[in-house]
């Protein structure tokens, strides 16, 4: 029992992100391409995008990297959730209501780092798998799948490939994590002293749509940035990258579009993160229950 007790709060992250994963893949799909036709001229209409993809690929184009998507939640959202619980398990000292919003940021950001970190690999991959269809014919990488995008990425930039992107990767895992996890906290704590039942529908649902809200507004400027890093090929004259980084990448981006191109495609992206995270944070309540159900 003390594994499975060790083990129970990554446990029920994984299952949480995987299920909210499953229902928002379209979306996720839809929001690479538009972040991607933003930067490269292409159309940034949600509505056009998902016919293309649809035209092009059918069906099956929006599920395109699910295999990457769901192989990231077991390790990414696994890790960041059951951190996050432990963090602020361990925050607490005795006689202590609720978490003042300091360490319940600290826990968010510590969590949100080092999950991103972990998950990156699976991360790349995913991006990669989205964008390989928009490349020319003879450029395009043609996975098979999660596994052989990662085998592909080892054997051809070595190691340190697979980890890509991850300061981005992760500087955006932390806001998101700010955003989600220490505004679901907040706000259950607002909701609660509202009048409203601690650990009922209302407050689980009215935190996690509140949640959902700040966890896009703040992440996506990085996840903008992370995209165009991960997306990125090596000039084929010569044979330089176009950013020399995630801060190069971004201060070029503000140059070509303003500060508001960092927040290309919201509507699209809010779409895709507001509902997941509230999937996400809806269903770690529920396996929390069924947990306490079962006795475990």
């Amino acid at each position: 029992m003390e594994v499975w007790g060790a083990a129970k709060p990554f446990v029920t992250g994984s299952l949480s992100g995987m299920l909210a994963t499953c229902c928002i893949q379209p979306v996720d799909m839809i929001k690479v391409r538009v972040q991607i036709g933003g930067a490269e001229g292409g159309s940034t209409n949600p509505f056009t995008v998902a016919a293309n993809i649809a035209k092009n690929d059918g069906l099956g184009g929006f599920y395109k990297g699910l295999g990457a998507g769901l192989t990231r939640q077991v390790v990414y959202t696994g890790a960041r959730l059951g951190l996050y619980d432990i963090f602020t398990e361990k925050a607490k000292t005795p006689g202590e209501k609720s978490l003042p919003f300091w360490k319940v940021t600290a826990c968010a950001l510590s969590a949100g780092g080092i999950a991103a970190v972990m998950g990156n690999p699976a991360d790349l991959a995913l991006i990669r798998m989205q964008a390989d269809t928009l490349l020319p014919a003879a450029e395009r990488r043609n996975y098979t799948g999660v596994g052989h995008a990662l085998s592909s990425i080892a054997k051809t930039e070595g190691a340190g490939g697979l980890f890509k992107g991850s300061m981005p990767t992760a500087t955006r895992a932390m806001a998101l994590n700010f955003g989600m996890l220490g505004f679901n906290t907040l706000a259950k704590d607002w909701l609660a002293q509202a009048g409203v039942e601690k650990g009922s529908t209302v407050q689980t649902f009215g935190a996690s749509a509140i949640a959902g809200f700040f966890a896009s507004f703040f992440s996506l400027p990085f996840d903008y940035v992370k995209t165009q890093v991960q997306k990125a090929k090596p000039d084929p004259v010569t044979g330089e990258m176009p950013f020399k980084g995630p801060i190069d990448c971004a201060m070029k981006q503000i140059k070509q579009g303003g500060i508001t191109r960092l927040w290309t495609g919201f509507p699209t992206y809010y779409v895709r993160i507001a509902p997941h995270a509230m999937i996400t944070l809806i269903a770690q309540d529920q396996v929390k229950k069924l947990w306490k159900s079962m006795g475990v």
